[in-house]
């Protein structure tokens, strides 16, 4: 595994803290106010995630294709999860269903004590991986499995749960692996328009919070 130096992490030109600082103005007029996922984000080198010849649109805020029809995310939505994610308090362990390129693991793993986080496609998984461990961030745990299925320990808990693709109905097993009072975060497909929501587990029920209009890929089954 090769050591990244400081220079491909600060980056130059349009990767350069300026852009960087452009971007996270952006978010702030967008109505992001947490101030640490904010530092997370402009800290972050969120081009090192993206294919080379993309890398200078890494500051835009917008989705990029990062293969095998998957994208990462737009660095708002990014932002916008994870502050609600945050929103209650600082959890100890999230549970991310779709690691993706690892860019939202990432700043999970700066902001939670331990992340776990699940990826179908065993190429991002590895690459994710592979990337996680270059930046030194090692309080993460990653998964190649089916996230439907939720942690394949049955015995985890988690304080919190995001998900990074749109389903129409929570997988039950997953809604199961919340602590009660614990919180998941997920792009809803009604069927018209998905809606990103926050749903809490309580004693005897989920109370479910629904936020504005995102964009996700669709939850799949299985692995590839």
């Amino acid at each position: 595994m090769k050591n990244l130096s400081q220079s491909q992490i600060n980056g130059i030109g349009m990767t350069s803290k300026r852009t960087r600082d452009r971007l996270i103005e952006r978010l702030r007029q967008q109505g992001i106010q947490n101030e640490q996922v904010l530092e997370v984000i402009a800290s972050t080198p969120r081009h090192l995630f993206v294919d080379e010849a993309l890398a200078h649109r890494a500051y835009e805020d917008t989705a990029l294709p990062i293969g095998f029809k998957q994208t990462i995310s737009q660095p708002y939505i990014v932002a916008r999860m994870t502050e609600l994610l945050l929103q209650s308090g600082p959890p100890s362990s999230v549970l991310e269903i779709g690691t993706g390129c690892g860019y939202q693991t990432a700043i999970l793993a700066q902001l939670v004590p331990q992340v776990y986080s699940i990826e179908r496609i065993g190429a991002l998984y590895q690459q994710a991986k592979q990337r996680l461990a270059e930046l030194k961030l090692y309080n993460v745990e990653l998964r190649h499995t089916d996230g439907n299925g939720g942690w394949p320990n049955l015995n985890y808990r988690f304080d919190r749960i995001l998900m990074t693709a749109a389903c129409q109905d929570v997988p039950r097993k997953l809604a199961e692996q919340l602590n009660q009072g614990g919180e998941m975060i997920l792009p809803y497909d009604n069927g018209k328009e998905q809606l990103l929501l926050r749903i809490t587990r309580k004693a005897d029920d989920y109370e479910t919070e629904t936020f504005e209009p995102v964009s996700f890929v669709p939850l799949l089954p299985g692995i590839s």
